[in-house]
């Protein structure tokens, strides 16, 4: 990860910076903490929710409503419906966002609350909020930086960074070299936690100016775009406004001019045409299919933050993954291991007597431990010492077990300038044993140059395989009292050597093949090592020929359309900023691509809020990364990814069949009234009665719609594009199937109920259409949530959505039955012989889907057989 130089400021003396100093500081720079964007107010939010043009449809058929209620006595039921709908779709909005944007939050918890500095020429603990630049701040193994600033003093200083640059590897910092110039001083940086050694910092920046602050910055100015399904969406509500609009205006005209009726009545019918037009239960039922989507990710180990991501995940194209912790263990790992006598590098699952001598030389000489408290796992040490631990363990073996046999006597920790670290232990025959383990080149072995060949060849062919290499030497001497460990360390017997890696996580592989077969791009995105990098990505598959692999400082050439134009070929991006990824995720975005990111550092947390899906690690990632996502893997496995977009694409067709079932009403409603005027016979609905059937027989069963298990072929379908139409791969023409089924059945009903039966009564006419319209809209859902064709199963896969049916029939005749009921929504009661009639006009619309269902399916077939 690339740097800004710091800009030193001029070093105070020991004693630090005296409290009157610290106080002036405060007062200029500010508390050392970060500040979140200002959000928006309640007013803000609730005015965002209603600016939608279905919601502005509703606001003026409450307008128009209200007026008819207040001045031509029309009653209050329309008002109170459309409002209660308008209100309930605010609360749920306000409600999916009340735990979102919690990124910030996290990151100031990462903030010590106490730190020690020292001042006055005193150590002193104060809180992290009032250190000031200048401050010297006294760190040891296992604090937590708390600003970013210069090493002044320092002994065997290792900072583990991976939050911030997602190197798996603590860096070692040394002192000032030169006290006149900046170049040359070591930096730490604000929220890095120190694994190893001692060291006095003195403190340059504090709060947003440092690198973590940058990143809060970035989290604050990088927004959301709107899912491809709220885009969908809103062009749906446009649409259907646009008609109802049109038609409104039509029927407005036509109302006054052939029927002579008067303004209050045209505006009703107005008011009849708008809540026609509108599917008022289609946002809840979105939130509902979308809400339960949420709880089956949960049960396969992917907790959603944000129930839009729910659909979106599903149609992810490019899924932009960290390495370390998320296609890799964060574990670093002993996976091979060479000693003199072998010709070969063995596999460290598979342990020589001569492997088992070298094991037991790098346990005598490590320092790390592992324990087990309460049930979980606690590492103590350098990521290296801890990976010969587990080693270790993986045979049954134990430093403590070792040090029985050759108890130690002293140690040389290690040191960054010597890299290495030797000990001496005593043996049961008196005599001692000396170990050094480090680099390779630093080891002094008596070598002879054939073996010295060979070690080298090994130790090359392992960084080759992007191993970090690790070797030992040993010899055994008469016990001597010198502590001279030049003297004590020469001429060493060569043990040999191991190679260490953060391995894949096992189960990454089988997930990018399958990830791949969905029609999805796989993409790395790291700060680490190239090298390892590329070694990582070619072992999961992620890299194949002809994919690219690319460095932060080569992508940083590039100008916007070059990186365009090569972004479909590069499959691995090394040693990026957090400002690259977040270019890079939305370079894939102005393709036309649907982004997921995934990340565990505070480092991945800007791009993951500005992916289309953020996806953090629940067990490794960071809050900072956990409060920018919109999904967190409970089980950190890569392979719950692929479960997620397979229940994404589930909710997703499920959204689509909620889309068919209301809005083909809702079309054969619109066209049900304007027919009807034009032809002279006035409204055949009044607005209660439309209201009733979008709300009621339409919104009930659409409700467990959501319940519907996945088609079979999800997973074998390209993703949605984003460009793609919501009337795409066959549900324009289903609705139009349905609309126009509905629309002449209902014409013809109405036209046999009022002149046919009732002698020119419109409310015989209007009660059959209601109840046929009303019925015949929901039994039909069962010809619409299954693609195959009906059968006695599909029919009862479903008993949640049965149930349902049964409540809200029951309703809609109790409606047209019950006389309190009747009178309330403008119903009569109907002859036996009008019943003869509407009962089969209801299972009409169903046998025109399953029809048609079955016709596509046939052509679909002849074609397919035709083509092989």
């Amino acid at each position: 990860m690339k740097r800004k130089e710091m800009k030193k400021i001029n070093l105070t003396a020991q004693q630090g910076l005296t409290a009157k100093q610290a106080q002036d500081q405060l007062a200029a720079t500010g508390a050392n903490e970060l500040i979140a964007a200002k959000k928006p107010a309640l007013w803000q939010q609730v005015a965002r929710h209603l600016s939608d043009v279905s919601s502005l449809v509703l606001l003026f058929a409450v307008g128009l409503a209200s007026y008819m209620a207040l001045f031509q006595g029309g009653g209050w039921t329309k008002t109170i419906v459309i409002g209660s709908i308008l209100v309930i779709n605010v609360i749920i909005g306000l409600y999916q966002e009340a735990s979102a944007e919690k990124a910030l939050a996290a990151l100031q918890s990462m903030s010590l609350p106490t730190t020690t500095v020292r001042r006055d020429d005193i150590a002193q603990t104060i809180q992290a909020k009032d250190v000031v630049p200048g401050d010297l701040v006294l760190l040891k193994a296992g604090d937590q930086v708390p600003a970013d600033g210069i090493v002044l003093q320092s002994t065997n200083l290792a900072v583990d960074e991976a939050v911030l640059t997602g190197e798996s590897v603590p860096v070692t910092k040394e002192k000032l070299v030169d006290p006149d110039g900046a170049t040359e001083a070591q930096q730490v940086f604000s929220g890095t936690a120190v694994t190893a050694g001692t060291a006095i910092v003195q403190v340059v920046t504090t709060g947003m100016a440092t690198e973590l602050g940058q990143i809060a910055g970035l989290l604050n100015k990088t927004k959301k775009r709107a899912t491809p399904l709220q885009g969908r969406l809103n062009k749906l509500s446009a649409w259907l406004t646009t008609f109802a609009v049109l038609g409104g205006m039509v029927i407005f005209a036509l109302s006054i001019w052939m029927q002579n009726q008067g303004l209050a009545d045209s505006l009703m019918i107005g008011i009849s045409l708008a809540v026609a037009a509108v599917p008022e239960t289609l946002p809840i039922i979105v939130t509902i299919s979308l809400a339960h989507g949420v709880k089956r990710m949960a049960k396969r180990n992917a907790i959603m933050r944000r129930v839009n991501a729910v659909e979106t995940i599903g149609g992810v194209d490019v899924i932009a993954s960290d390495k370390t912790g998320t296609l890799t263990q964060n574990q670093m790992t002993i996976t091979r291991y060479w000693t003199p006598n072998t010709k070969n590098a063995m596999a460290a699952d598979t342990l020589t007597p001569a492997g088992e001598k070298m094991m037991r030389y790098l346990g005598l000489a490590t320092n790390a431990e592992i324990q087990e408290v309460a049930g979980q796992e606690q590492t103590m040490g350098d990521p290296t010492e801890l990976a010969i631990v587990r080693w270790l363990k993986g045979h049954d073996k134990s430093r403590q077990q070792f040090e029985k046999q050759a108890p130690r006597l002293a140690e040389d920790p290690f040191d960054s300038t010597k890299k290495t670290m030797a000990t001496v232990h005593r043996l049961a025959d008196g005599q001692q044993l000396v170990i050094v383990k480090g680099a390779f080149d630093r080891l002094p072995v008596a070598w002879q140059p054939q073996a010295l060949a060979q070690a080298k060849a090994v130790h090359d062919q392992f960084g080759q395989q992007a191993l970090r290499v690790l070797s030992v030497g040993y010899k055994v001497m008469p016990a001597t009292p010198t502590h001279d460990w030049t003297e004590l360390t020469k001429d060493l017997t060569f043990a040999g050597l191991v190679g260490i890696i953060d391995p894949p996580r096992p189960e990454v592989i089988p997930a990018i093949r399958e990830a791949k077969r969905a029609g999805i791009k796989p993409v790395m995105i790291t700060g680490d090592h190239m090298v390892t990098a590329e070694a990582i990505a070619k072992e999961i598959g992620l890299l194949t020929p002809g994919q690219l692999v690319m460095s932060g400082d080569e992508l940083r050439t590039l100008t916007d359309d070059e990186l365009a134009a090569q972004i479909q070929d590069i499959a691995v991006y090394a040693r990026v900023s957090p400002t690259d990824k977040i270019r890079i995720v939305q370079a894939w975005q102005n393709a036309g691509k649907t982004v997921a990111m995934t990340g565990d550092g505070v480092n991945d947390a800007p791009a993951l809020k500005a992916a289309d899906v953020g996806i953090a690690m629940g067990i490794t990632g960071t809050e900072v990364s956990k409060g920018a996502a919109d999904m967190v893997l409970t089980d950190d496995n890569f392979a719950t990814i692929i479960s997620a977009v397979r229940e994404g694409r589930t909710v997703y067709q499920n959204i689509l069949k909620a889309v068919e079932f209301l809005v083909g009403v809702n079309f054969a409603q619109i066209f049900l009234m304007v027919g009807a005027v034009l032809m002279g016979w006035g409204a055949p609905l009044l607005a209660e009665q439309l209201l009733l059937i979008n709300v009621l027989a339409d919104g009930i069963p659409g409700f467990y719609i959501s319940r519907e298990p996945g088609e079979k072929e999800a997973m074998e379908q390209p993703p949605v594009a984003n460009d793609e139409s919501l009337f795409a791969r066959g549900l324009g023409s289903r609705l139009a199937t349905r609309a126009v089924t509905f629309t002449f059945l209902t014409l013809g009903i109405y036209a046999i109920g009022r002149f046919g039966l009732s002698a020119g009564q419109a409310t015989m006419g209007m009660t059959m259409v209601f109840l046929v319209l009303a019925v015949g809209s929901m039994v039909d859902i069962y010809a619409i949530k299954d693609r195959q064709p009906l059968t006695r199963q599909s029919l009862m896969r479903n008993p949640v959505l049965n149930g349902a049916m049964l409540l809200a029939i029951a309703l809609v005749i109790a409606s047209a039955t019950i006389p309190g009921l009747q009178s309330m929504f403008g119903l009569v009661s109907l002859p036996a012989v009008a019943w003869l009639i509407v009962i089969p006009g209801m299972f009409i619309p169903t046998i025109v889907l399953e029809i048609a269902k079955r016709w596509q399916r046939r052509s679909t077939n002849t074609w397919v057989a035709e083509i092989d």
